[in-house]
């Protein structure tokens, strides 16, 4: 019943990471809040698999219309060949020119997620998104960022360059769950939990917000009556705050 295992072993860890995280994800939510305040906008990148967190927080269901994905199809799971990836997340210059490509200004808020936080792209991205004046974030292991040496020029990790930084409590390698009879771990961990961190820092948002006096633009399901609609004034209103349209 290995399968138990690992979902006991991710829930093991997402309760890790809220009580240990718990201020810093905090922090964040109340520098979203700021910023939605501020008519000022918020993305949010990863390269490969960690992109999926970008995925989940846009145009998302119950989530908030103004979060917007920083896509680059180059470091994405739709590129062939997929090793590909892994190439170009290591190439000096590339970060820059992807943040340049798209409208961060100055009070602006980033959030990065690399699991390793070795990789030269969103080390690069978060240098040059600071550089801006836009406030950034860093999802990673800090378990696999300590073990393993950086791919930047400078010798950083994410970790070290990030004005907050979320550790998933991942193991290094993410996957955590060993079989007897097989070399390689599997289950990884890092998606699910760097997930679930997202969403409370959305409902964080959404709480400070609402207390606030402030109505924030949340999605509804397009899959129910009154949805389009719904979702169509909130595209109308902040059309100034989203870029995926």
């Amino acid at each position: 019943m290995h399968g138990e295992t690992y979902i006991n072993k991710v829930t093991e860890t997402i309760n890790e990471a809220w009580s240990t995280q718990q201020e810093q994800l905090l922090r964040v939510s109340e520098v979203m809040a700021e910023t939605i305040k501020r008519k000022s906008s918020v993305f949010v990148f990863g390269c490969s698999h960690a992109g999926m967190l970008a995925e989940e927080v846009f145009y998302r269901t119950g989530g908030l219309a103004i979060i917007n994905p920083i896509f680059f199809s180059g470091v994405l799971l739709n590129t062939r060949p997929v090793t590909m990836t892994s190439e170009l997340e290591r190439l000096p210059g590339l970060g820059k020119i992807i943040l340049e490509s798209n409208n961060l200004k100055s009070g602006d808020m980033l959030i990065l997620h690399s699991n390793s936080g070795r990789n030269t792209v969103p080390i690069e991205m978060a240098v040059e998104a600071r550089q801006k004046g836009v406030f950034t974030v860093g999802f990673t292991s800090l378990k696999h960022s300590n073990s393993v040496t950086s791919r930047h020029p400078s010798g950083k990790h994410l970790c070290d360059v990030c004005d907050i930084v979320i550790d998933n409590c991942g193991v290094p390698g993410d996957a955590a769950i060993k079989l007897e009879g097989l070399a390689e771990m599997i289950g990884p961990t890092s998606t699910a939990v760097g997930v679930s961190l997202i969403n409370s820092i959305v409902i964080e948002t959404v709480e400070k917000l609402i207390a606030d006096g402030i109505v924030p633009p949340i999605f509804m399901s397009a899959n129910l009556d009154g949805g389009d609609e719904h979702n169509k004034k909130i595209f109308d209103e902040y059309a100034d705050n989203i870029f995926y349209m």
